[in-house]
C-alpha cells in the first residue's frame, strides 16, 4: 500500500483513561512531554467514564480555531474504540496515534507490533510522511448497522462475548481476569444456532461457538483469530467456529492460528456480513471489548473503506 501524504502534526490532544488496564499518571505525562517537545501544543484530557472519550474528541475537533490535528490515545482497545467514534465523523485533518495503555492492546500491536511506544510516537512526531519511518494509513472500519457505531478491531458473537459478562463478577484484573472468565464460560458452553451471510451468500448455518468479524488480526492482544486479515483492502473478514471445536479449545488454537486448519472453521471476506441467531433469541455480541446489550437476534456489518487515518510504520 502506498504512503498517504499528510502534513506533519502540529497540535495534539492526548487522551488518557484512568480506568484502563495499565494506566498511570507517569505514562500520561511522558506522552504529553514528548508531544510538547515537538509540537506547538499538547493538551491532556483524562476520561471520566464510559463515552467521555467520544465526547472529548468530538468537541476538540469541532473547535472553530486551534483544533488538534493529532489525537494520541493512551489506553486499551476500548478507549481507542471510543475515540474512533468521535474522530471519524468529524476527522477533518485530524489523525490518530495509539499508545498502549490497556490489557489487550490489540490495536497497537496490529500497527506497530512489539515496538516500544516511545519509538513509534517519536517517529510520528519527527519522521512522518513519504520517505520517513512513520506513515499515515487509512484503515477500513466496519459499521454495525443496528447501532451505527464504528467497529475498530472486530466484533465477536458467542463464547467470547458471553465471557465479558462472566468477567464482571470476578475479583481479578487484567489478562488474568479475562482468562478465568473465558475458562468459566467455555466449560460446557452450548453453541448457539446461527447463520452467517457474506455479501448475500450463506457461508455457515448451524451450531456456532463464535463468529468474529473485523479487520484487525488479533483479539485480546494475543489471539490470532483473523490471521489473513488486511487492514486496508476494502473488505471485512469473518471467522466462524462451529461445534466441531469445543469452546474451551478456542484460546489454545487461536494463539497460533491452528483453528484455520480445522474442518469446523469457516473463513470468508466481503463488504457486508450478517451474523444471526436463528432461534429468535438475542445474539450474544461484543465489539472492541464492549458487550452489545441492545442487539436483537442479528447484527449486520458494512465495510467503510479507508475511514480511519492512523499512523503506522513506513515498513511493516
Amino acid at each position: 500500500m502506498a504512503d498517504t501524504a499528510a502534513p506533519a502534526p502540529t497540535r495534539a490532544l492526548v487522551l488518557g483513561n484512568p480506568a484502563s488496564g495499565s494506566h498511570s499518571p507517569e505514562l500520561v505525562e511522558e506522552v504529553r512531554q514528548l508531544c510538547a517537545s515537538y509540537l506547538e501544543r499538547a493538551e491532556v484530557h483524562l476520561t471520566t467514564g464510559p463515552g467521555d472519550a467520544t465526547v472529548a474528541v468530538r468537541r476538540a475537533l469541532q473547535r472553530p480555531a486551534g483544533a488538534p490535528d493529532l489525537v494520541v490515545v493512551i489506553g486499551g482497545d476500548g478507549t481507542v474504540r471510543e475515540a474512533v467514534q468521535g474522530l471519524v465523523p468529524v476527522t477533518g485533518n485530524a489523525t490518530l496515534a495509539v499508545v498502549p495503555g490497556g490489557t489487550g492492546n490489540s490495536g497497537y500491536k496490529m500497527l506497530w507490533g512489539e515496538r516500544p511506544w516511545s519509538e513509534s510516537l517519536k517517529a510520528i512526531l519527527t519522521d512522518s510522511g513519504i520517505g520517513g519511518s512513520a506513515r499515515l494509513r487509512r484503515l477500513d472500519l466496519a459499521r454495525l448497522t443496528e447501532t451505527r457505531n464504528y467497529v475498530y478491531l472486530g466484533a465477536c458473537s458467542g463464547v467470547i462475548a458471553d465471557a465479558l459478562i462472566t468477567a464482571r463478577d470476578l475479583p481479578l484484573s487484567g489478562r488474568e481476569r479475562y482468562a478465568r472468565a473465558f475458562a468459566d464460560t467455555a466449560a460446557g458452553y452450548a453453541p448457539y444456532p446461527g447463520r452467517v451471510t457474506v455479501d448475500g451468500k450463506v457461508v455457515h448455518e448451524g451450531p456456532t461457538v463464535l463468529a468474529n468479524v473485523g479487520g484487525g488480526p488479533y483479539r485480546g492482544g494475543r489471539f490470532h483469530v483473523l490471521p489473513d486479515s488486511l487492514l486496508d483492502d476494502g473488505l471485512l473478514d469473518v471467522c466462524v467456529i462451529g461445534d466441531g471445536i469445543a469452546a474451551a479449545d478456542v484460546p489454545g488454537l487461536t494463539l497460533n492460528a491452528a483453528h484455520m486448519d480445522h474442518g469446523a472453521t469457516v473463513y470468508a471476506r466481503g463488504r457486508s456480513i450478517t451474523v444471526e441467531r436463528t432461534d429468535g433469541r438475542r445474539l450474544p455480541l461484543e465489539h472492541d471489548g464492549e458487550y452489545q446489550h441492545g442487539i436483537g437476534d442479528k447484527a449486520t456489518f458494512e465495510v467503510l473503506p479507508g475511514a480511519l487515518p492512523v499512523w503506522a510504520p513506513a515498513t511493516p
